[in-house]
This record gives C-alpha cells, structure tokens and sequence, in this order.
C-alpha cells in the first residue's frame, strides 16, 4: 500500500510526468494542468474552486513527499503546482481557446515574475511553498486575464 501511495503521490507531483521534460518543465506542467482544465471548464465555477481546493491539497502531500524524498525544498520535477496554478488562472471565466491561450501566458509570465507575496510564499515549508507561490501567481494572473475581458470580451 505505502509503494503504491508513493508512486501516486510521485504521478500527481510530476503532473503525470511532464515535471520530466528536459525543457521547461514548469511551462510542460502549466500545459497539462491547460489540458486537465478543459472539462472542468464546463462545471459550475464553484466545483472548480472545489477542484482546485482538493489538488492543491493532495499537491502539497505530493510534493512534499517528492521533496523530500529527492532531498531538495522545490524539485523542477514537481509541476503539480504549475497545474493548480493554471486552474486558478482560468476558474469562473468563460472559457474558449483565446481566454485558454492568454491564460497561459499570463500565468506562465506571473509563475515566473512572481510577484509580491508570491516569491515569499516560496519560504512555507515543504509542499505548502511548493504549492503556495503558484496559487499567487495564479491569483494575479487570473486578476489580468479578468480586466483583459473586460476590455476585450471576444478573449
């Protein structure tokens, strides 16, 4: 049972292994957690907070586990975050390929950016600043991608 629970938590922090790209695997975990949103897409905003509440939590035990078991606070291979971040990015929008694709960019500019507290964020211990820096870049990113619809609707 811990085996199995370990190459769980090892799938699920990896993002089902995009954390092993040689490229970006920051960005390559931002494009499943795109992928994985689309038919969360279609549910009511609040079971997507739900969504996002129960991956964020499971994400914390995941790549704490990771973390720890590689000896290292925030491995590149844990991109769990970069999925629940990209979530938050688009939860309660309305949803179509533009708002998808300036969604990326923007989470992907503010994942990187992080700007304040996100990079403070980065200090919780274990999995919760893993996970914490990208639901803030999230947030930010989502606040954008709000005030671009405002402007331009089509988006």
């Amino acid at each position: 049972m811990s085996r199995l629970l370990g190459t769980g938590a090892r799938l699920l922090a990896t993002g089902f292994g995009a954390g092993y790209s040689p490229v970006a695997p920051g960005t390559a975990g931002s494009a499943v957690g795109l992928l994985l949103f689309w038919p969360l897409a279609s549910l009511p905003w609040p079971w997507q907070i739900v969504a996002c509440a129960v991956v964020f939590a499971l994400g914390v035990y995941a790549s704490t586990r990771l973390a720890r078991e590689l000896g290292r606070k925030d491995p590149g291979l844990a991109v769990v975050d970069e999925i629940v971040g990209m979530w938050v990015t688009l939860v309660g929008l309305p949803f179509g390929l533009a708002t998808a694709l300036v969604g990326f960019a923007l989470f992907r500019v503010m994942d990187v950016v992080k700007p304040w507290p996100a990079r403070a964020l980065e200090g919780l211990p274990d999995g919760w600043g893993i996970m914490a820096d990208d639901i803030a870049a999230g947030v930010y990113a989502h606040l954008a991608l709000r005030v671009i619809l405002l402007v331009w609707p089509a988006a």
